[in-house]
């Protein structure tokens, strides 16, 4: 065997050596360095050529250490490879997350409902410092039903059709130079002597009221803008002569306002960690479909008229069955898991994670105590988990609910509170809070970053359409020459396309935009994302987002283009 020789002591000699030991052959890499002898740098060539003959012999070949003098070596060899395997083998071992090990953290001698993932960007409530002490037979604080308030979507996105619509007004449209289109509405309330005015722009809508005692005459509309926001620059507005006006500023005006809403449910046993094994579960233990019965009404999917969410209602390729209900006015659809499509062969289980990656927020019963891990679930889409465990609770009451809540750290919190401790023994009341807590989830949900920016996108697309058309047919109703027969198109967009969902509006504002440019005479790009023709559904109800992209469809990178205009990267 031709053998290395060493032509510069001062670096350290790197070699690949096979060793059959331990029952088995194992692959190292080992740094032999010229200290190896204790520093003695005249150590015979002799002493390093035996070692590396017994590297490099077949592990079949019983050989011998030549000499007493290297029996140290060669033991200190052994330890030094020993150490590498071990520190390997250490590196490939899954270790839970250190929690799990506290004895603060546990919950009557359970774990706690959710534990945050090892890089962190969740926050939990309530905290795991505070579940020391937690027992279905303690004193409860915040159980109050009438502080269970839904939160808005938009506060101020009815004032338009409430207030303006059914009296005598005037609507303006400019593009301002730095601020991009605007679309300026003002009523005149003689009754009360008052100027209502809205400006729109891309970033909001701003709304004043203003007494008419202030002014000597009726202001221009330029002026009540200027007045509205001080960075309008524009010089003049064109009005708005186009009789169907109002209909269509009230369609952008409630974009965002749903009454719909789709949540996923997920069913985890005792020791289910990952996402395949969660959407894998098939079989309903008598208490989830306990849980079930109290959040809604299964229904069959076959010719259901309500809303949908996503969810086929002619083939039956979402499965047959889903839970429905209606609370305060609210229509909201269930995806459970375990009522999805289940594929064998599939770890992924793609048919479920379409319609459970894409909701926003999901609620997760655990069976066992298994904690959930925040972002066990790997969507672009889901902010928020809302956890429920079964706890045993009083005899008289047949058993008690646990709560808990996780978000994306950019998720602000929302109400209702959670009871002190968070246990619940009423079904009515746990009913109660965990429909307000969903609501409330996904409107704070649209606060975070990656939902503020597109939506920022998407009002900012409708608003350039809906300035567009204005004043392309309210010249086309003065008698412009330069513009032929424009195709009616706003009946098929009325009331219904102010009732979508979050990515059923930015689809809408694409859409509406081509339409927009063809009114214009300017050629659509091919490979649009939308058609121009409107899209309706047969039940009237538009589906609440995203139902029909897959769970990838907007990844990082598509979401990093609908990014606002001003973030741009």
């Amino acid at each position: 065997m031709e053998r290395e020789k060493r032509n510069d002591t001062s670096f350290p000699r790197k070699r690949s050596c096979t060793f059959g030991g331990y029952g088995g052959r194992s692959h190292f890499l080992l740094y032999i360095v010229d200290s190896f002898t204790c520093g003695d740098e005249t150590r015979p060539e002799s002493a390093e050529d035996n070692i590396l003959d017994i590297l490099d012999s077949p592990p079949r070949d019983k050989q011998s250490f030549p000499s007493a003098s290297s029996n140290q070596r060669d033991t200190e060899l052994f330890e030094i490879i020993e150490k590498l395997q071990g520190s390997r083998i250490d590196e490939q071992r899954c270790a839970f997350p250190l929690p799990l090990k506290s004895q603060l953290l546990r919950i009557g001698g359970d774990l706690p409902l959710i534990l945050s993932p090892k890089l962190g960007g969740y926050w939990i409530d309530p905290p795991l410092e505070r579940l020391a002490d937690v027992s279905p037979t303690s004193s409860q604080h915040g159980l109050d039903p009438q502080s269970y308030d839904i939160m808005e979507r938009d506060g101020e996105a009815k004032i338009y059709h409430e207030s303006f619509s059914s009296r005598y007004h005037h609507s303006f449209t400019a593009v301002d130079p730095s601020l991009g289109p605007l679309v300026l509405s003002v009523c005149l309330e003689e009754e009360e002597s008052k100027l209502r005015v809205i400006l729109r722009m891309k970033e909001c809508s701003l709304h004043a009221v203003f007494s008419i005692s202030l002014f000597p005459s009726i202001p221009s509309a330029v002026e009540l803008a200027k007045m509205l926001c001080e960075r309008v620059t524009v010089s003049k507005f064109e009005v708005v002569s186009y009789l169907k006006a109002p209909e269509l500023i009230t369609t952008f005006d409630e974009h965002r306002v749903s009454p719909n809403f789709k949540f996923g449910i997920l069913y985890q046993k005792n020791r289910q960690f990952t996402e395949e094994d969660i959407l894998s579960n098939t079989e309903e233990s008598e208490e989830f479909k306990e849980l079930l019965s109290l959040l809604g009404e299964t229904v069959r999917l076959q010719g259901f008229s309500g809303f949908r969410g996503g969810l086929d209602v002619c083939h039956g390729q979402t499965g047959s069955e889903a839970v429905f209900t209606s609370f305060h006015g609210r229509e909201i659809m269930f995806h459970v898991a375990t009522k999805l499509p289940f594929t064998e062969g599939d770890p992924q289980q793609l048919q479920r994670k379409r319609h459970i990656g894409n909701d926003i927020v999901a609620l997760v019963y655990q069976e066992g105590p298994t904690p959930f891990l925040s972002d066990v679930i790997k969507s672009h889409f889901l902010h928020c988990f809302l956890v429920v465990r079964r706890t045993q609770g009083p005899e008289e009451t047949g058993g008690a609910y646990q709560v808990s809540v996780t978000a994306r750290e950019d998720v602000p919190p929302f109400g209702p509170v959670l009871p002190d401790p968070p246990i619940f023994t009423d079904s009515s009341l746990l009913r109660e809070f965990l429909l307000t807590k969903l609501i409330n989830a996904e409107i704070s949900c649209y606060k975070a970053q990656r939902f503020s920016r597109l939506e920022l996108r998407t009002r900012s697309l409708l608003l350039e359409s809906l300035q567009a058309e204005l004043s392309t047919r309210s010249q086309y109703m003065m008698g412009d020459p330069s513009l032929s027969a424009l195709p009616s198109s706003e009946g098929a967009r009325g009331a219904s396309e102010g009732t979508g969902g979050f990515i059923e509006n930015f689809k809408r504002a694409i859409r509406v935009r081509s339409h927009s440019f063809e009114t214009l005479g300017v050629p659509r790009k091919l490979g649009g994302s939308a058609s121009p023709k409107p899209k309706t559904d047969k039940d009237g109800d538009s589906d609440k987002s995203p139902g029909h992209l897959s769970a990838d469809s907007l990844g990082s990178a598509e979401l990093k283009d609908q990014a606002s205009p001003q973030e741009e990267t």
